[in-house]
């Protein structure tokens, strides 16, 4: 009867705390009487004490070290010198520690994937946040070149400025062109002039007065006017008596659209 009772498990469930207390005076009674049914307990108090929590290291020790810190102790009063462990009863036991590790191992193994998730996560978070910051860098890396060439323009000695005024279109309109005839280039500065309307684009003359001679030397998007800080290369041309710009479907037109003359200057 014993032997059934010993190899029935519920001795390990008494050392782990896992019976009722109706279960607990049962054993404990046992005990009492029957000295292979106490050594039994004592040989599972041993193999409890010597082992290693580390088979799961991400769960929390604190019910496995009150356990087998109160074994320890009361081993300790006890003195008594450590019984071998028959063979079957070392079989039980080895059965329910290794159950226990599965799970433990498991509990483990799931908990690790959730931080490999969580990890994977975060890096992609950081590596979306990088990206943005290097398109802001580069924004800004941009608009600085822009902003040191449209500087250049501005500061080159030999750069004459021609300032054109708003006309009966746009009167609060007004624009700069800077002639380099050393350089041979000719930039226009539009800063003064509103965004251009959805599908229209402005367009920069060079004038001859006599007899009025047009000729189309820039046409200036609403993406010239963003990227380039509203100081733009056109083409260069000799012997221009007047600039005028005027406010032209997108793509241009062969001659400007008088009635849409936004600013106009002579040299």
């Amino acid at each position: 009867m014993n032997k059934d009772y010993i190899e029935s498990g519920i001795l390990e469930l008494y050392v782990f705390g896992r019976l009722s207390d109706a279960e607990n005076t049962e054993v404990n009674e046992m005990a009492a009487k029957h000295a292979d049914v106490k050594a039994e307990i004592e040989a599972i108090e041993k193999a409890v004490i010597n082992l290693s929590y580390s088979v799961a290291p991400y769960l929390s020790a604190e019910v496995y070290e009150r356990i087998r810190q109160q074994l320890i102790e009361k081993h300790a009063a006890n003195k008594t010198e450590p019984k071998v462990i028959p063979v079957n009863t070392r079989s039980a036991i080895t059965m329910y520690i290794g159950w226990a590790a599965a799970v433990l191992l498991l509990f483990g193994l799931g908990f690790q994937y959730y931080k490999y998730h969580e990890l994977v996560q975060v890096t992609n978070r950081t590596q979306i946040q990088n990206n943005k910051y290097q398109q802001l860098i580069a924004g800004l890396e941009k608009q600085n070149t822009s902003t040191e060439k449209a500087l250049a323009v501005i500061r080159d000695k030999d750069s004459k400025i021609i300032t054109l005024e708003g006309q009966q279109a746009a009167p609060d309109a007004y624009a700069k062109v800077y002639i380099n005839e050393h350089a041979r280039q000719i930039h226009v500065d539009i800063d003064g002039l509103p965004k251009p309307p959805e599908g229209m684009v402005y367009q920069v003359w060079a004038l001859k007065l006599n007899p009025l001679t047009p000729t189309s030397i820039g046409i200036l998007s609403k993406e010239n006017l963003t990227e380039n800080k509203g100081i733009l290369p056109v083409a260069d041309f000799d012997g221009a008596e007047a600039f005028g710009i005027t406010l032209e479907p997108a793509g241009g037109s062969e001659t400007p659209t008088l009635s849409q003359l936004y600013t106009l200057g002579k040299v």
